[in-house]
């Protein structure tokens, strides 16, 4: 039988209600600490307007992904339901296959491949109504947390933690911490304060700027039949499309960093509007059929990808207190992991304390070693990517053949991408299975490349690129030729 625990969780975004409500069926008293005041709305839209400026992100696009939907499926059949009744709507793997891939065949395990089509507001609104229903969670809204409750005596080379601060005086003890308050995370700080070891940080910068802007289709129209690109990368833009719930669609621009200009003008929402225009993805979704619900372009800035290690030399630097989250890793947000990488974690944070209820020091290190050994490879693989594609846009921006050495051995792997993944993808149905079945979290970041059927049909399609038309822009191909489309 599970110890029963008293459980403190700082904040109350997608990690910190997926700690409550897994802790919370668990058996464990949860509180939910959330600095925003964030009284519960009645619907999704309300729920849109939500003041949540410690989470300025759920401004912007969000993927539900089927690592995400799997876990809802399989544990909470209940609240997936409420987010179906609440107009979320799901995406399965076969239902929109483009007219070019003739060999289609269902399997079984296309029924994992589902993504929800979803806010991300509403998708906080539902899981949090969840958590309130669970009768062993609590919120304490309005107030901050700003430091940690230890031990008066340690036993142990690591301070223990047994509760919080609050920025109002006050104090909560508890059996347990768990730290979700995202990306801006003052975790390592209260550590330091605390007398733990410092935490060993990995950070790199994504190279990008974001805008975002929701829409919501008229009345009696359609979404656009979405069988071909959701999206595209000119190496100068990088541009998506994402569904929503309730008729409501978003689409998300990225710029580099250093292009001060694009990013200036893509701020202004008639510049942003008539870009996803010029864009192959995007155009039909702005054809007349939908209209603006959100005034202005949010944009977000300051992206990191970010892994801090709790673990150092063996030992966790403090017990009592696990991190979740963005308080633990945070990605490209065009990659669209996290929302499930943060519900993921806390899952596996929750299993660590099913296994080790009375171990501190255990619990800590089994979870560090699962988040290792299942989200970290998708961390270093995104870090790959963004690594990459800052040297294309670099290159693009400064006039450069962004291919580069034809000698270096990272030429020929973008010729295999360019020329052989992405249109064996528009043919064939096993590397599109394959493929989907990585981007949703599904298989392991190499497995795509490491099935010697799918990475035989790949190269097959590389080999064969001189007899195939080129490929179809997804937009202007320079990014002089953009510019010169956009308003003044």
């Amino acid at each position: 039988m599970v110890a029963l625990m008293r459980v403190i969780v700082v904040g109350g975004g997608v990690s910190g209600l997926g700690s409550a409500l897994v802790l919370a069926r668990q058996g464990h008293e949860v509180t939910v600490v959330e600095r925003d005041d964030t009284p519960m709305p009645s619907s999704a839209d309300e729920a849109f307007d939500w003041d949540r400026r410690g989470a300025p992100q759920v401004r912007h696009s969000h993927a539900f992904l089927a690592r995400l939907v799997g876990l809802l499926r399989r544990d909470y059949a209940d609240i997936y339901a409420q987010l179906l009744h609440e107009g979320a709507t799901e995406m399965r793997f076969g239902d929109d296959i483009p007219d070019t891939i003739t060999n289609f065949e269902r399997v079984p395990d296309d029924d994992e491949l589902v993504m929800l089509a979803c806010r991300r507001t509403t998708f906080e609104w539902v899981l949090r109504r969840a958590a309130v229903a669970e009768g062993r969670v609590t919120f304490r809204t309005g107030v901050g947390v700003v430091g940690l409750l230890t031990a008066d005596t340690a036993d142990g080379p690591v301070p223990h933690i047994t509760g919080v601060h609050l920025a109002d005086g006050s104090t909560i003890d508890g059996d347990l911490t768990v730290v979700a308050a995202g990306r801006r995370s003052a975790l390592s700080e209260w550590l330091l304060a605390a007398g733990a070891a410092p935490v060993a940080e990995e950070v790199d910068d994504t190279g990008i700027v974001y805008f975002s802007r929701f829409y919501r289709l008229l009345p009696d129209a359609e979404y656009p039949p979405r069988t071909g690109p959701i999206g595209g990368d000119l190496g100068y833009l990088k541009y998506g499309v994402f569904v929503g719930d309730n008729q409501t669609f978003s689409v998300t621009l990225a710029t580099p960093t250093n292009d001060d200009e694009l990013r200036k003008m893509l701020a202004d929402p008639a510049v942003f509007d008539a870009c996803a225009r010029q864009l192959v993805a995007t155009a039909p979704w702005l054809d007349g059929r939908a209209e603006p619900i959100t005034e202005q372009v949010h944009v977000m800035a300051g992206l990191l990808n970010r892994w801090r290690d709790h673990v150092v030399g063996g030992l966790p630097v403090a017990t009592g207190v696990l991190p979740v989250g963005d308080a633990v890793l945070c990605t490209n947000p065009l990659y669209g992991r996290g929302c499930s990488t943060a519900f993921w974690s806390a899952h596996l944070m929750a299993d660590a304390v099913a296994a080790h209820p009375d171990d501190p020091a255990a619990m800590a290190l089994a979870y560090d070693s699962a988040l290792r050994a299942e989200i970290f490879p998708w961390y270093r693989a995104g870090v790959d990517q963004d690594t990459e594609a800052r040297r294309v846009a670099a290159a693009m921006l400064s006039g450069e053949d962004p291919d580069g050495d034809s000698t270096d051995p990272r030429t020929f792997m973008r010729s295999v991408f360019r020329d052989g993944l992405l249109p064996a993808m528009r043919s064939d149905a096993v590397v599109l299975r394959a493929f989907f079945r990585s981007f949703n979290l599904l298989s392991t970041p190499d497995q795509l490349m490491k099935d010697t059927d799918v990475s035989a049909r790949v190269l097959a399609a590389w080999q064969d690129r001189e007899n195939r038309p080129a490929e179809p822009l997804l937009g202007p191909k320079r990014r002089t030729d953009l510019l010169a489309l956009l308003p003044v």
